[in-house]
């Protein structure tokens, strides 16, 4: 089933965060008309189009679920947290979960990188890897629970402290 989306309705568009429908417009290409979502996003101003029979493809969602959150927080809390030990196979496994545009993805690489930094330095690569999974947790949890960025990282610093993780 493919998922509708509206103006003015707040999406995540996959490794890039929270974006807004700003417009539905059509292409003609070649023999075919094209549907497109026009989205901005928030972070960046950055705007993207994105064909409507690729959306799903892409990963175009819509903001989380209190309930999905909720879970999320869970997941951080708890001890568990798997990651491969070669640099290559982790690196790989991380960028794919990061471009699935799942949150609960978004978090187990946070997790896994947090948990790989207690024990020796991350790459510059995996540095940067688990900034962007941060600032993809906190915007959209603050999205999800209604929109203070603050309050959102505190929340997230203090499932993390649970299992004894944190972030500087």
């Amino acid at each position: 089933m493919i998922t509708a989306f509206n103006v003015g309705e707040k999406v995540v568009y996959p490794n890039h965060g929270v974006g807004i429908i700003e417009q539905i417009s059509s292409r003609t290409i070649g023999s075919s008309v094209e549907r497109f979502y026009l989205l901005r996003i928030r972070s960046s101003s950055l705007k993207v189009m994105v064909p409507f029979h690729n959306a799903e493809a892409v990963g175009l969602r819509r903001i989380i679920k209190t309930a999905d959150a909720l879970e999320i927080l869970e997941y951080l809390s708890d001890g568990k947290c798997e990651s491969s030990a070669d640099w290559k196979n982790r690196f790989k496994e991380n960028s794919d979960k990061m471009r699935t545009g799942s949150l609960l993805d978004v978090a187990i690489v946070l997790k896994g990188l947090l948990m790989l930094a207690g024990t020796k330095p991350l790459s510059f690569r995996e540095k940067k890897m688990l900034e962007r999974a941060r600032f993809l947790l906190v915007t959209e949890m603050a999205m999800a629970q209604g929109g203070n960025e603050d309050e959102a990282e505190e929340e997230l610093r203090k499932a993390l402290s649970k299992c004894k993780l944190r972030w500087s």
